[in-house]
C-alpha cells in the first residue's frame, strides 16, 4: 500500500528508511498537524541498527528486561558505536557492561519518581496521574527507538514509555470522565499523524514495533471525540478512517482460493473475507529478544513461529491460550492460524463509522459500500464463530476449519458492537455469570496457562467490553454485578498499595496477578481509564 506522504520509503532486509520531509499533514477532509520533520529519523529496528552488539547485549543478562536496552539512546552515532565495539570487545579487560554505559543512556525504572499521596481518593489519584503519566511532543534530537509525535500524548505507565494503541482507548475513557477532552484530541491526532506518516498506526512509537500493529480502536476514538465535537469530525478524520482500514485489508483483492491468505486478510471457502493478526518479521521481538529466544528453544519451536508469536504481540493478548492448539501448552502456538472474534468485531464498527463518515461527506456510493461490507462481515462472523452447541462465539481456525473451543471474553465484543441476536446474547450472558464471574469480576478465559492473559487474570479493558456488551442486552443485574467486583478490586489494591496496576487476580483478592514476561506494572492507563469511567457512570 502506497502512502503519498512518504517521498520514498526503501524496506530492505525489512529495515524501513524514510527519506522524505514534511512540516504538516494536510488535505481536504482531514485535520493539519503540525507535525516533525522525520528525515533525520532512523526507523530501523535495533537489532538492524546494531546487529552483533545487540545480540551481544541482549544475550548478556545484564538487564533483566530486554525493553531496557532497545528503549536506551545512544550517545554516538551508529557507525562509531560499532566501530568501537568492534575494535574493543576482544581486548584485555574488556566489559560490556562498562561498553554500553559508556555508549548509551539508559532509562530509569521509575523517571518520575511520582510518590503516591495516601491521603488522596483513588480518584483524586487517578486524576493526578494524568499528567504524570503524560508526555510531550517528541524531536528529531533522540536518536534512539522512540518515533517523534507531534502533540502530547498518555503513556500506560511502568516500562511502558511510550503510547500503545488499543491502551489509548481505554485511557480516553478516562480522560472523557475527567472531561480532559484536550487530551483526547490531541492523541486522536497524534494517531492520525502516525497513520498519514507510516501508513498505520503500529503497536506503539517505537522502532521496533513497526512490523505490526495492535487491535484497531481507531474508529472508536474518532467516534468517542465525536461525542464532543458533533458529527463533523467523522469527516475530518475520514482520509485517516480509509488508510488505517486499508492497511488491514490489504491484499483482499488479490487472494484466490488456490492463496487463500496475505498478511491480515483471509479468504474463506464461500467468498467471505475475514482478518487475522500478523507481523511482516519472523524474528525474536527486540523487546523480548532473550524471551522469545528461549521460548523458541525451550519447546523446539521452528523459526517460522517467531511470527506466530509477534502475531500474539499485535493481537494485545500476549500470550493466552487462545492461540495454542494445546490450550495449555506454548509450544502449540498458531496465531497466524486463527480468525479471531475481536478483531473482526472491530472492524465491523470501523466499516460502519466509515459509512457514517461517508454518508457525513455526501457521498452515498461509499456508505452503501461500506454498510454492505459491514453486513457482509457480520454475517460472516455468525456462519464461522457462534456454535449453537455451547451457545457461545470462538475464534475460528482457518486451517483445520472448526472454531477453537476455548472460551474467552474476546466473545463479549460482538455483544458490545451489537452483531448478537438476542437468544445469543441471553447464552452468552448465561455463560458469563456461571463460568466466568469471579469474586474479582471476570476472568479473561477458564484456562490457568500460566500466561497473563489467561486465568486467574482479569484485566480492565475486557470488563468494559463485558459490561456495556451485557447492559447492549439488557443484563444490567448481570453487568452491575461485575462492574461493582471490578471496582472493588481495584479500590481495595489502591487502599492497601497506592497503585493502580495493569492486571489483577479476580480468582483470589489476596492475590496479586501473575503470568507474562515481565513483573505487574503500575500507573496504569487503561486500569485508570475504565475505572474512573466506571465510577463516573
Amino acid at each position: 500500500m502506497k502512502n503519498p506522504l512518504i517521498c520514498s520509503v526503501c524496506l530492505t532486509m525489512q529495515i524501513l528508511c524514510v527519506s522524505c520531509t514534511h512540516t504538516e499533514v494536510a488535505n481536504s477532509e482531514g485535520p493539519v498537524v503540525n507535525t516533525i520533520d522525520i528525515t533525520s529519523v532512523n526507523l530501523a529496528s535495533p537489532d538492524d541498527r546494531f546487529g552483533e552488539l545487540f545480540i551481544a547485549v541482549q544475550t548478556s543478562g545484564m538487564f533483566s528486561d530486554s525493553k531496557t536496552f532497545v528503549d536506551a539512546i545512544p550517545l554516538n552515532s551508529d557507525k562509531q558505536i560499532l566501530a568501537s565495539y568492534l575494535l574493543s570487545k576482544n581486548q584485555p579487560g574488556f566489559r560490556l557492561n562498562d561498553f554500553v554505559a559508556e555508549n548509551f543512556a539508559v532509562p530509569l525504572d521509575s523517571p518520575t519518581h511520582f510518590i503516591t499521596d495516601s491521603s488522596k481518593t483513588a480518584v483524586e489519584h487517578m486524576n493526578i496521574l494524568w499528567d504524570v503519566l503524560t508526555r510531550q511532543p517528541g524531536t528529531v534530537t533522540n536518536t534512539g527507538t522512540l518515533i517523534p509525535i507531534p502533540k502530547p500524548y498518555v503513556v500506560p505507565g511502568g516500562r511502558f514509555r511510550e503510547i500503545y494503541y488499543w491502551d489509548s482507548y481505554f485511557t480516553m475513557l478516562g480522560l472523557e470522565a475527567s472531561d480532559r477532552w484536550d487530551l483526547i484530541e490531541n492523541m486522536v491526532d497524534n494517531f492520525s499523524y502516525l497513520i498519514d506518516t507510516l501508513g498505520f498506526i503500529p503497536n506503539g512509537n517505537r522502532t521496533y514495533y513497526l512490523s505490526r500493529s495492535q487491535p484497531p480502536f481507531y474508529s472508536l476514538m474518532v467516534k468517542l471525540l465525536a461525542k464532543k465535537q458533533g458529527a463533523t469530525v467523522l469527516e475530518k478524520y475520514a482520509a485517516q478512517l480509509q488508510k488505517e482500514y486499508d492497511f488491514w485489508m490489504d491484499g483482499a483483492a488479490e487472494l484466490t482460493h488456490e492463496k487463500p491468505a496475505y498478511k491480515r486478510v483471509v479468504l474463506l471457502p464461500d467468498g467471505a473475507v475475514m482478518n487475522r493478526y500478523w507481523d511482516d518479521r519472523a524474528t525474536p521481538r527486540p523487546e523480548s529478544y532473550i524471551e522469545d529466544i528461549e521460548l523458541v528453544k525451550a519447546h523446539r519451536l521452528p523459526v517460522e513461529r517467531y511470527r506466530d508469536i509477534r502475531a500474539a504481540a499485535e493481537s494485545g493478548w500476549d500470550f493466552s491460550g487462545r492461540w495454542f492448539k494445546d490450550h495449555g501448552n506454548m509450544s502449540s502456538i498458531h496465531t497466524t492460524e486463527i480468525l479471531p472474534i475481536d478483531l473482526n468485531a472491530l472492524l465491523y464498527h470501523h466499516e460502519i463509522v466509515l459509512a457514517e463518515a461517508y454518508l457525513q461527506a455526501g457521498n452515498t456510493a461509499l456508505h452503501k459500500k461500506y454498510r454492505v461490507l459491514a453486513e457482509q462481515r457480520k454475517q460472516a462472523l455468525q456462519r464461522y464463530m457462534w456454535d449453537d452447541r455451547d451457545g457461545f462465539f470462538h475464534d475460528y481456525d482457518f486451517i483445520s476449519k472448526r472454531p477453537t473451543h476455548n472460551k474467552s471474553l474476546a466473545a463479549m465484543f460482538p455483544l458490545y458492537f451489537m452483531m448478537a441476536e438476542p437468544h445469543q446474547a441471553e447464552r452468552i450472558a448465561d455463560t458469563i455469570e456461571r463460568e466466568f464471574l469471579k469474586p474479582g469480576g471476570v476472568t479473561t478465559t477458564l484456562n490457568n496457562t500460566h500466561q497473563q492473559w489467561d486465568a486467574p487474570n482479569g484485566w480492565a479493558p475486557l470488563h468494559w467490553i463485558t459490561i456495556k456488551g451485557l447492559q447492549n442486552y439488557q443484563h444490567r443485574k448481570l453487568a452491575t454485578t461485575i462492574q461493582q467486583r471490578w471496582i472493588t478490586v481495584n479500590l481495595r489494591v489502591y487502599k492497601n498499595t497506592g497503585k493502580m496496576v495493569e492486571k489483577y487476580n479476580v480468582y483470589d483478592l489476596e492475590l496479586e496477578a501473575g503470568g507474562g514476561e515481565y513483573p505487574v506494572q503500575d500507573g496504569f492507563g487503561w486500569t485508570n481509564g475504565v475505572l474512573l469511567k466506571l465510577l463516573d457512570k
